[in-house]
C-alpha cells in the first residue's frame, strides 16, 4: 500500500458499543417519560459531548432537560463500559494484525474522552495495537469537523493524504474526508445517507470486506 498510517474511530467501529449507548438512552427516556426519537439519536452518533448537547436539546425542545437527562443517561452507559469488556467488532483483529504485519502505524481518533477511551480499549484487549489515542476532549470542533483527524495525523508526523481512516458513522466519515484522508466506512447502526454516499469514499458492510479490498490495493 502507499499509505503510511491507519487511523481508527472506536465506538461502533472497533467496539460494539453503539447499541449499548442507544439502549441506555432509550431506558433513560422511559424512566423520564420522554419519547425515544430514533432519528435524533442516530444523528448524534460519532459526535463528541459538545456536539451532542445542542442536537438533543433542539430535537427534544421542552420535552427534555438536558442537565437532568445527560447524567442519568451516562450513568447507565458507564455502568456497562467502565467495568466490562465490550465485544470487539467482527473482523477487527484480522485487520489490525494485517496492518501490523505491513508495518503500518495505527492510532485511534475517537469522540469519546481520553480516559474512557483508554479504559475501553484496555478492557477489550486492543490497546497494544495503537501508539496513541486522540480524543474528543482534546479538540474544540468535534466530528464532522476535521480537527480530530488532523491532530491525529500531526501527532504521527504523517500528512493526512497518506492516512487511511476507518469509520462507521456519517459524522466521522465527513470529518476524515474533510481532513483529506482515504476513508473506509464500515456500516454499523447508521446507513450512509445520500449526502454521505455522494462523498465517494469506500463503503463496506463488514470489516472482512474492507480487509479484502486493502489486500488487493
Amino acid at each position: 500500500m502507499n499509505y503510511k498510517a491507519a487511523i481508527f474511530d472506536m465506538d461502533g467501529l472497533l467496539l460494539d458499543t453503539e447499541q449499548v449507548c442507544m439502549t441506555a438512552f432509550q431506558q433513560t427516556c422511559t424512566e423520564m417519560n420522554i419519547p425515544f426519537k430514533q432519528d435524533i439519536y442516530l444523528s448524534i452518533i460519532g459526535r463528541n459531548q459538545a456536539g451532542i448537547k445542542p442536537i438533543i436539546e433542539n430535537g427534544y425542545g421542552d420535552l427534555l432537560d438536558y442537565s437532568v437527562f445527560h447524567p442519568r443517561w451516562m450513568q447507565r452507559y458507564l455502568a456497562v463500559v467502565e467495568d466490562q469488556a465490550i465485544p470487539v467488532k467482527s473482523g477487527i483483529i484480522a485487520l489490525l494484525e494485517w496492518l501490523q504485519s505491513q508495518n503500518i502505524p495505527m492510532v485511534v481518533a475517537t469522540s469519546t474522552h481520553n480516559a474512557l477511551a483508554h479504559k475501553k480499549l484496555q478492557l477489550a484487549g486492543l490497546a497494544h495495537y495503537f501508539s496513541h489515542i486522540t480524543s474528543g476532549d482534546e479538540v474544540i470542533n468535534g466530528k464532522p469537523a476535521p480537527e480530530i483527524y488532523l491532530l491525529a495525523a500531526q501527532r504521527l508526523h504523517i500528512s493526512p493524504e497518506q492516512c487511511l481512516a476507518f469509520e462507521d458513522s456519517n459524522n466521522g466519515v465527513k470529518s476524515a474526508i474533510a481532513a483529506n484522508m482515504t476513508v473506509l466506512q464500515i456500516i454499523d447502526l447508521v446507513e450512509p445517507d445520500t449526502d454521505t454516499r455522494a462523498l465517494g469514499h469506500h463503503i463496506f458492510n463488514t470489516m472482512d470486506e474492507a480487509l479484502t479490498f486493502l489486500k488487493a490495493v
